[in-house]
């Protein structure tokens, strides 16, 4: 084993003891990043090559700064995007809410379907979107400024229009228009505080994480211009905690102008997206 190696050994073990949900990825990623390599090419840096920065970035990782804001860079989907301190980090799980939204656009019989993405965040979903239904217009919204600049970054040289803006109130020139709104929005209930992962918790943004005593405030909020915005027939796809399975699909009542309302599960098979469609008069 050569030198670096046996270092991600230690680095692992550290990790893990702190509570690192992923000890090992996360050692052999901050390796390869200090090293300037792939992680499949750590067994060919030589011990003379060994950089003792390795340890400054895994005690970052040791205090639960996400492993995301050391390297600067977040992957989603086919997306490298430019992340750190004052943007929401991307989740694994939020792919397959993107899978389903891509799907439902693809069926759709639209030459170039119009897509509004609210609470945008890094710009993951909307650039996503952009990229994988290329005759896609797609919009993506912000208010917190911080994410905003990120964004920006992400955006820059692609299709998507960014916003600053509040979801609630965004877009009106496009009411009655577009044919899918997608959201991630804050949903994590105030009181949740103290169970949130520190990752999470002390370092992205809190108007990204809370959203009110149960936290379904926002999205209560996002299904009138969700409404708005859609044209009849237009779908709405809104991502949320697995413990809120069965109770956003009813915020996008019948009686409110919706049908089809319906919860969808993760891959690892818990309730993670609520969808529903704009009532057809």
């Amino acid at each position: 084993m050569n030198l670096l190696l046996a270092e991600v050994a230690q680095a692992t073990q550290r990790l893990a003891d702190a509570g690192v949900p992923s000890p090992r990825f996360d050692a052999e990623e901050l390796a390869a990043f200090v090293h300037r390599v792939k992680r499949s090419e750590l067994h060919r840096v030589a011990d003379g090559d060994f950089d003792a920065r390795y340890w400054e970035v895994v005690a970052r990782r040791e205090a639960r700064e996400p492993l995301q804001h050391i390297t600067g860079r977040a992957f989603f989907r086919y997306l490298e995007l430019h992340v750190g301190k004052g943007v929401f980090v991307p989740r694994p799980e939020t792919e397959s809410v993107v899978g389903w939204a891509i799907d439902a656009v693809r069926a759709m019989d639209v030459a170039e379907p119009l897509i509004v993405d609210l609470c945008t965040g890094s710009a993951a979903i909307a650039l996503a979107l952009a990229q994988e239904v290329p005759r896609s217009r797609v919009h993506a919204v912000e208010l917190d400024e911080g994410a905003l600049a990120w964004a920006r970054k992400n955006v820059e040289g692609s299709r998507v229009a960014l916003h600053h803006g509040d979801a609630r109130t965004a877009l009106p020139e496009l009411d009655g228009q577009v044919d899918l709104v997608i959201s991630n929005p804050p949903y994590i209930p105030l009181t949740e505080w103290e169970y949130v992962a520190p990752e999470a918790r002390d370092h992205d943004p809190q108007l990204a994480l809370f959203s009110g005593e149960d936290g379904l405030d926002l999205i209560r909020g996002l299904e009138r211009t969700a409404h708005r915005l859609l044209r009849p027939g237009g779908v709405v796809v809104v991502e949320h905690a697995d413990t809120q399975g069965g109770l956003v699909p009813w915020i996008f009542a019948e009686d409110r102008g919706w049908a089809d309302a319906a919860d969808h599960p993760d891959l690892n098979n818990r309730p993670r997206f609520a969808t529903a469609r704009r009532e057809v008069p």
